[in-house]
């Protein structure tokens, strides 16, 4: 049986929303904790739910300009309209987690950064250097884009695979399946430090990889997955990271060893070696859905 390649979300409107609080998780993550605003119109779908956020890099008057539509062709190419230094930075993140309002607080969600080099010095790109300096009361847009892992290829047995930009969805996706799941995530991260704990069903094991200096991103994780053994019953597999992790792995279960491309969900998060947003392919992307 054919399903779709995405599942959309109930509403893609711009949501205008509030930095509540960050937390340093380790070396290279941060968490950054959204509310305020208008949370209460963002429907939680769980699994790993993502979304487009838009970063007041050159001040919050940017994101006044912002089209609510920014995330398809026509509003993206008003979005670029947007003046260099106004123009906020567009990037793709998972929701990590959402807790909905209570008597006394109202609804969050969390999204965990990866930290690429370092703001002090200089060397991180533009929404790390954001997320680690970042401080409450600040504003920023998302756009839902909803669900890759289509829980309807299967939520009792899977196989997810990815990097460390993976992470969160990855944690995300087990918070969301049946107590009675089971299967393998395989996690590859540049160092221990990276390697962050998180609840799973116990029937799923984990396993992280530490990435050595001279590996290429996702070269070991996949070398894990082609040397594993693979569920005799139907599983749903997600791979998710490095675009050549992503289609490699697809690309690995399907061709080679005979997985139902229909039980496969796949997404490239990022491309070694890939130019700015700027570029004419990361603005295909932003404006195609990922699949």
């Amino acid at each position: 049986m054919a399903y779709s390649k995405m599942v959309k979300p109930e509403s893609a409107e711009l949501l205008h929303l509030t930095v509540l609080r960050t937390e340093r998780l380790s070396a290279h993550w941060v968490r950054v904790t959204l509310g305020g605003g208008e949370i209460d119109r963002f429907r939680p779908m769980g699994f790993d739910q993502w979304f487009r956020l838009f970063l007041p890099i050159g001040g919050e008057a940017g994101l006044d300009r912002v089209p609510a539509k920014a995330n398809r062709m026509f509003g993206y190419l008003k979005f670029l309209r947007i003046p260099d230094g106004e123009r906020p930075v567009m990037r793709n993140y998972t929701v990590r987690a959402h807790r909905p309002a209570t008597a006394d607080a109202g609804a969050e969600i969390d999204v965990d950064f990866v930290l690429h080099g370092s703001a002090a010095d200089g060397t991180a790109g533009p929404a790390s250097r954001w997320a680690e300096t970042c401080t409450p009361g600040e504003h920023v847009l998302i756009i839902d884009e909803g669900l890759t892992f289509n829980p309807q290829r299967g939520v009792d047995r899977v196989l997810l695979v990815g990097d460390e930009t993976a992470l969160p969805a990855i944690a995300s996706i087990c918070a969301s399946l049946p107590a009675s799941a089971t299967g393998t995530a395989i996690i590859e991260v540049p160092s221990d430090d990276d390697a962050l704990a998180f609840p799973h069903p116990s029937g799923i094991d984990v396993v992280f990889i530490v990435r050595s200096h001279d590996a290429a991103p996702g070269s070991l994780a996949m070398e894990a997955l082609a040397g594993m053994s693979l569920p005799d019953a139907p599983f749903h597999a997600y791979a998710a990271g490095e675009q050549s992790l992503a289609s490699g792995a697809r690309k690995h279960l399907v061709g080679e060893r005979g997985v139902d491309k229909n039980t496969v969900s796949f997404c490239g998060y990022w491309k070694i070696g890939a130019a700015s947003p700027a570029s004419k392919a990361a603005r295909e992307a932003a404006a195609e859905p990922l699949a």
